[in-house]
């Protein structure tokens, strides 16, 4: 077992992070049965085995609160929660202890300033109480501080609004004084105060002016940020599939292979209804779920898994641990590096690189499992044949509840069944048929499987004319996949056998 690891668990459906707790004992068993009494309580769990790697631990992750056993070799509890609260005083400290050393505990309380301790063997409800009882404790100070801020700066205005209205008592004051005056003076009262109200009018016309420029200033900005924004994402999953060619130029033999695995994917966490930042969590990973095999020998790159001895396959274990390495630095892709690092993992623990089963497995990674699985197999890149479609889909029917999730593998089964309706609909043209308005059923490939088309283009008049253009110019003969609409009188057809995964030759195929 690693010094220190981290567990991430699922968050309450709110838009709020969840609560961090980190566990620190020595004692792997008190470990792991805190976190199976936490899993599903809702929090973001951290576990570190001694007071060092916990305090590593804090340097980098933001913790709400810290439960720390008393006895501990090196640095016991109380050394460790002084530490935390010389260095993270918001923090809540709760004492875990299996002594009844009153003097250990004097010492927790007044070094650590400690909020609770609990003897061991503790109470499952008295633990989760305390847990509860400090977080909502953290909670109140922080919207008390919070509110007294607000309070101040409430009070700053309202002695500004003071000040304000003191100086406008001046003012009207003076202007009563200018007022009785001028009903001392009859002749051309009426004339000056109608020019007085004339020329107010006239400032607040050209004020409203200005307010209605300023206005327009801001909706534009406003729009020039919406698409700032809008070309921000499409930088990043421009970047995302510039990055995911960067196996394929190391190897031919997998052009597509990412997009084909992402596609698929995305389509069982939708059947899952997983929720649009998880699936596009999904896709991703798909995408890039082969990229630390970058790092492996080129013998290594070409062989069939099942072909691998023993040392070939220890190093090839490896690609899903330097992928995450790889990409965690890239902070919207952290939960995309997770997925990929657990995508060899099995439902009955025997996968690898961290032996994880069950609920311990991210439902993602399942995923990803399952549809990388099933292109490897029909493509000749697991076995020393190509699986047919049909034996494909048995041989992941049949590691239901085993290799794979069940859920996630009906999920599959569905899906491919939606595909093959959908391909009824598929029609293969070439440049001469291509009508504006036609989309794009399967993506178009070059020669060496780089993505051209994606799937759901929209062709123009003046895109035909640069395809047809690129056929003379290049001698191709480029043949593409749209969706027509399906005419209900006319009789259905038996559902299309997807071209090659493989392109070759001079022409481009689809995926």
């Amino acid at each position: 077992m690693s010094e220190h690891n981290t567990e991430f668990e699922p968050a309450p459906a709110e838009e709020q992070a969840p609560p961090v707790i980190l566990f620190v004992d020595d004692e792997p068993s008190i470990l792991s049965a805190l976190r199976r009494l936490f899993r599903p309580q809702g929090y973001r769990v951290l576990m570190a085995e001694g007071g060092a790697a916990g305090l590593a631990l804090l340097a980098t992750e933001a913790v709400d609160l810290v439960v720390s056993d008393m006895r501990m070799p090196e640095m016991d509890g109380v050394q460790f929660l002084e530490q935390v609260r010389e260095r993270y005083p918001h923090i809540v400290r709760i004492l875990l202890t299996g002594y009844a050393d009153i003097t250990s505990t004097i010492g927790a309380i007044n070094r650590g300033e400690i909020h609770r301790y609990i003897c061991k063997p503790w109470d499952d409800q008295e633990m989760l109480l305390a847990v509860s009882d400090g977080l909502r404790r953290q909670q109140l100070e922080r919207e008390n501080a919070r509110l007294v801020e607000l309070t101040r700066e409430q009070n700053q205005q309202l002695q500004n609004v003071n000040q304000a209205l003191e100086s406008s008592n001046k003012q009207l004051e003076a202007a009563n004084d200018q007022l009785g005056e001028a009903n001392l003076q009859l002749g051309g009262v009426n004339e000056e105060l109608e020019r007085r109200v004339k020329e107010r009018t006239q400032e607040l016309e050209q004020a409203n002016g200005k307010l209605a420029a300023i206005n327009a200033e801001m909706e534009l900005a406003n729009q020039r940020l919406n698409s700032a924004n809008a070309q921000l994402e499409e930088n990043f999953a421009l970047s995302i599939s510039v990055f995911s060619g960067l196996l394929e130029l190391r190897d031919g033999s997998v052009a597509g292979h990412g997009h084909r695995v992402a596609t698929l994917a995305r389509r069982i966490a939708e059947n899952l209804k997983l929720g649009e930042k998880e699936e596009q969590d999904v896709y991703n990973a798909g995408l890039l779920h082969e990229v630390g095999k970058i790092g492996l020998p080129d013998a290594l790159m070409n062989k069939t898994v099942s072909l691998m001895d023993g040392r070939e396959f220890d190093l090839y274990k490896q690609h899903p641990v330097k992928a995450q390495a790889a990409l965690t630095p890239l902070g919207r892709l952290r939960q995309t590096a997770v997925i990929i690092r657990s995508q060899h993992e099995r439902v009955d623990g025997k996968g690898y690189p961290d032996g994880l089963a069950g609920y311990e497995v991210p439902l993602g990674s399942q995923i990803i499992n399952v549809a990388s699985t099933y292109e490897s197999l029909i493509s000749g890149r697991l076995a020393e044949k190509e699986f047919s479609t049909t034996e494909a889909v048995a041989s992941i029917l049949e590691g239901a509840g085993i290799r794979y999730d069940e859920d996630v593998v009906k999920a599959f089964d569905a899906v491919l069944k939606e595909i093959a309706l959908e391909l009824e609909a598929d029609n293969e043209v070439t440049s001469a048929g291509l009508k504006p308005g036609m989309v794009l059923s399967r993506p178009l490939l070059s020669p060496q499987g780089s993505v051209l088309l994606p799937v759901g283009f929209s062709f123009t008049t003046g895109l035909i004319k640069q395809v047809k253009e690129l056929e003379q110019r290049d001698g191709l003969e480029l043949h593409f996949f749209v969706k027509l609409p399906v005419d209900p009188r006319a009789p259905k057809r038996p559902a299309a056998t997807p071209p090659p995964l493989k392109p070759s030759g001079s022409q481009v195929q689809h995926a």
